[in-house]
């Protein structure tokens, strides 16, 4: 056999001829010096070919002769094992054994990868079309006038009452809100208890806080931040279908409406839409706080971005983030103002969120009667977690938001503002980016 690869020498000039010498009848030799394989008169190549000489056998006598000259292949013989797979299966088969699962298994991945496939388009080509949806409603320009309203609010921490702050303190603050258009704050008084009370040792600096602010600053008004954990998504929170704790929380309201504060301002979270017990609860508050001459604000969830988005998202999340907007509406009609949380919206451009701002003010405008004051949240604070982005959530984008959404749906609406949350966390940023896109 050759080796793969060597040149061959080539062949003399009479080398596999049949020579004669005399009697003597040699065996013809081929190119490569073996006997030519003789076929006897009469006899055809494919017989010969069926019926070759033995080694001991007397080769073919006489007769014409052929020359087995038919080429032969000079590559390398394969002696890589051959797959007997195939014949396995036959005799497994023969042997009445069941065939592979094999092809089974890779039809049962394959349409479990198309399913997923499918699920995944269902899942994203909504998503993509609503972010897109929000990019464009962040573009545009604000219409002339959508400025203060000299109706804007702050919510303030509960070093305020506990003794943490003074006058100093209270100083520097006025000095920094008597250019801007600030007119509530919302001063951190609880927490309550989850049966609905509140202990008098939370704020025992409260009357200084309210007298001192009514002489910093006059016409702003001081409201008791009230708030707690409702029972609706963990056993533990305030369970506001029992009448006994609506009641307390009323008693609440009293409470802090003696000593001073010129409001209350409820935050129950988290709240789920339309629950009746919390309407419920407005209703007895604020014949409280009508009584008295005082305010009654909440903090509000956001609004289905979708029709029934809320349902959706509780079913597959756990927590019914928003609010309908017939429910926001009801609850709008039952206060002297409204402040929407728009911040935690899970954005991840500024674009998406300022253009999720835009959306959501135009929604709160259509739900809210002009007589009840509307506040957008700002976002003065900062925190990166999968619900709210730094990067993403700033004042400049909120802003923008708020104005493009009161000019596409109600620019000329007068009791409305922005609230920013929260004064401990804000940054000179937050501060330059709320006066320079709202304050002017």
């Amino acid at each position: 056999m050759p080796v793969p690869g060597q040149q061959q020498g080539r062949p003399g000039r009479d080398q596999g001829r049949h020579q004669i010498d005399g009697d003597h009848r040699r065996a013809p030799l081929t190119a490569t010096g073996t006997p030519v394989r003789v076929v006897p008169a009469g006899t055809t190549l494919g017989a010969y070919a069926r019926h070759p000489a033995t080694a001991t056998g007397a080769g073919p006598q006489g007769g014409d002769t052929v020359e087995d000259t038919e080429p032969r292949s000079t590559e390398p013989r394969n002696t890589e094992p051959r797959n007997t797979e195939p014949k396995a299966a036959e005799a497994a088969a023969a042997d009445g054994a069941q065939p592979s699962p094999v092809p089974k298994r890779r039809k049962r991945l394959r349409r479990t990868r198309r399913i997923a496939l499918a699920v995944l388009l269902v899942l994203l080509v909504p998503l993509l079309t609503a972010e897109t949806a929000l990019r464009i409603n962040y573009t545009g320009d604000p219409a002339d006038g959508t400025y203060t309203r000299n109706r804007d609010a702050i919510w303030l921490g509960h070093a305020w009452v506990d003794g943490r702050k003074d006058d100093a303190d209270l100083a520097a603050f006025a000095r920094r809100v008597k250019a801007t258009g600030i007119r509530d704050l919302y001063v951190h008084t609880g927490p309550m208890e989850h049966d609905g009370t509140l202990p008098k040792s939370l704020y025992p600096r409260a009357r200084w806080l309210v007298d001192a602010v009514h002489r910093e600053l006059p016409g702003v008004r001081v409201q008791a931040f009230l708030g707690d954990v409702l029972a609706t998504e963990s056993p533990d929170g305030m369970r506001l279908e029992k009448a006994a704790t609506r009641a307390a929380v009323v008693d609440s309201a009293r409470q802090v409406l003696d000593v001073g504060y010129d409001g209350v301002h409820l935050d129950l979270e988290p709240l789920h839409s339309g629950d009746r017990n919390y309407l419920t609860l407005l209703d007895d508050v604020r014949a409280v706080t009508r009584a008295r001459d005082a305010q009654l604000s909440v903090a509000a969830h956001q609004i289905d971005p979708l029709p029934g988005f809320h349902s959706f998202w509780g079913t597959v999340a756990g927590h019914p983030k928003w609010w309908s907007q017939a429910f926001f509406g009801q609850v709008a009609r039952r206060v002297d103002q409204i402040a929407v949380m728009s911040y935690d919206t899970m954005q991840p451009l500024e674009s998406l969120y300022g253009g999720y701002v835009a959306q959501q003010t135009a929604l709160a405008l259509e739900a809210t009667p002009p007589t009840t004051h509307l506040l957008m949240g700002l976002p003065f604070y900062h925190e990166n977690r999968f619900g709210h982005w730094n990067h993403a959530e700033t004042v400049a984008a909120a802003v923008r938001g708020v104005r493009l959404g009161l000019s596409r749906t109600d620019a000329d609406r007068e009791r409305f503002g922005v609230a920013a949350y929260i004064d401990f966390a804000a940054t000179e940023e937050d501060w330059a980016s709320y006066r320079d896109g709202w304050v002017r």
